[in-house]
């Protein structure tokens, strides 16, 4: 377990995970980039942490940008130590209601972001030797729900980058973590939230999907958690927070071994040897 002061580099940092991990970080005297579209998100920030924290106004989808942040980043601290890339949102509604539009800007946001944000970040871990990149994913990346395909598509891909991220990466010194949230009670379904415009021919099915809202997680309860993640020798590559996503991901994928191997007289066909 390593606890020497560190530098982060947070997007999203104006609220939900990123505010939270933000905020723990500088509590226990690391340094922080943190990022938001919001002009004086971090204004509180500073004022309690003073030069600990760079304030940075970026808009994640803009590649260039991004370059440009995370290199200030790394001229003003001298080093990054934990790249998080936390910001997202949720895209809801049936596949065949999403439009263009929500489409592309979902993968933009949640997708192709990230993937800027780690090449940008990449050759300074790799000239000083190591760092720690954390893709913020869901439990939605390894599962999927009706009413939100987009997302999850976005999610999906981002584990799929990541996953292979990680073997590329390891010579070099290079950790990767996918975080997997279950629900919380940040704003991801609320005021951040994209909603498709209904079909009515979805009325009925939407209508039976319905349940009772479950107990969300406190977001604060994640910052010991994520602490005890970057201090770690050997941080796993997947870790999900949150109860339950064990237990639904042990039925998952206990259906789909099922399922391939049902198939699989069909599957060996198909070799055509």
């Amino acid at each position: 377990m390593t606890t020497e002061t560190k530098t982060w580099f947070i997007t999203g940092a104006s609220k939900g995970f990123g505010r939270q991990w933000a905020e723990a970080a500088l509590e226990r005297g690391d340094r922080v980039a943190a990022t938001s579209r919001t002009p004086g998100a971090f204004d509180d920030l500073v004022a309690s942490h003073g030069d600990k924290l760079l304030p940075l106004r970026l808009d994640v989808t803009d590649r260039a940008a991004v370059h440009a942040a995370v290199r200030r980043a790394a001229d003003r601290f001298g080093r990054l130590d934990v790249v998080v890339n936390n910001a997202g949102y949720g895209l809801f509604g049936m596949v065949e209601e999403i439009s263009e539009e929500q489409a592309r800007a979902q993968i933009d946001v949640n997708l192709l972001a990230p993937l800027w944000v780690t090449q940008a970040a990449l050759p300074h871990l790799r000239a000083q030797g190591g760092g720690h990149i954390i893709q913020v994913s869901s439990i939605a990346g390894v599962f999927s729900l009706p009413g939100l395909g987009g997302y999850h598509a976005s999610k999906f891909g981002l584990e799929g980058f990541t996953a292979s991220l990680a073997k590329e990466v390891r010579g070099f010194g290079i950790k990767v973590t996918l975080v997997e949230p279950a629900g919380y009670a940040t704003d991801w379904a609320g005021p951040s939230a994209v909603h498709a415009e209904p079909l009515p021919a979805y009325d009925g099915f939407r209508a039976a999907m319905q349940r009772p809202a479950g107990v969300r997680g406190e977001p604060t309860a994640t910052r010991e958690a994520i602490l005890t993640v970057v201090d770690a020798d050997e941080p796993p590559l997947r870790i999900f927070f949150g109860n339950g996503p064990l237990d639904v991901i042990r039925a998952e994928y206990a259906s789909r071994i099922e399922e391939w191997e049902r198939w699989d007289a069909v599957s060996r066909a198909a070799s055509g040897t």
